[in-house]
């Protein structure tokens, strides 16, 4: 689903990814983990193409990263990666559903259909009596599962997750990585999840492990 070969990366005098190689198999869950400071959140970023490598490439789903700029690469990004964050990153003033729906709003969709695929993937992560309360009115397990309803409205080949656990209490964690792997195994999904979890982490398909801007070889 993804492949990376030699991806560097710097930030003036900060070497922050050295040549780093990885495969990221569809429909499995791959983990990243490492210190503080390893390079994995601007891993995750180059791999979602929110940010550009200094050398290296990149390919998604048979797609090669680097011919792709402007608004080809932005609508590449809309339509084939789903993105969750740590802090959730959703937009006060809309409802859960206005929030899910956002990803296909940006790609032009607005149709009946696509709301009825917005309602059901909310009322299949468990909210769907959630449909219309603002962010502030939900818990912050209810926030997250907003926030990966909207990852998946454009169906993406692959969903990245950055600290996805980070805010969550250990049992909101576990529901929440019980759901990928739920959404993994009924529909399909590929997630690369950046985490310090190490009990969750350990529940992967894959776990790739990154120390000073590497990724260490499998033990």
């Amino acid at each position: 689903m993804i492949q990376a070969r030699g991806i560097d990366k710097r930030f003036g005098e900060l070497h922050i990814l050295r040549a780093v190689d990885l495969d990221i198999p569809a429909h499995q869950i791959s983990a990243i983990v490492g210190p503080s400071g390893a390079g994995k959140t601007t891993l995750l970023q180059i791999l979602g193409t929110l940010e550009q490598p200094d050398a290296g490439t990149l390919t998604i789903a048979g797609t090669s990263v680097a011919g792709l700029h402007g608004k080809a690469l932005a609508d590449f990004r809309n339509r084939r990666i789903g993105f969750v964050f740590q802090f959730h990153r959703l937009l006060p003033e809309f409802s859960a559903l206005e929030n899910v729906l956002i990803p296909a709003w940006i790609h032009g969709a607005n149709d009946r259909k696509t709301r009825d695929r917005a309602e059901r993937l909310l009322r299949d992560l468990g909210l769907g009596d959630r449909l219309l309360h603002k962010p502030q009115a939900l818990s912050g397990g209810e926030q997250q599962r907003v926030a990966a309803a909207r990852a998946l409205m454009n169906d993406p080949a692959v969903v990245l997750a950055d600290e996805p656990t980070g805010n969550l209490d250990s049992a909101n964690a576990e529901s929440l990585f019980d759901l990928f792997t739920e959404l993994k195994n009924r529909e399909g999904q590929t997630f690369a999840i950046v985490t310090h979890n190490l009990q969750l982490a350990s529940r992967a398909d894959q776990t790739l492990k990154m120390h000073d801007g590497k990724i260490l070889p499998s033990e």
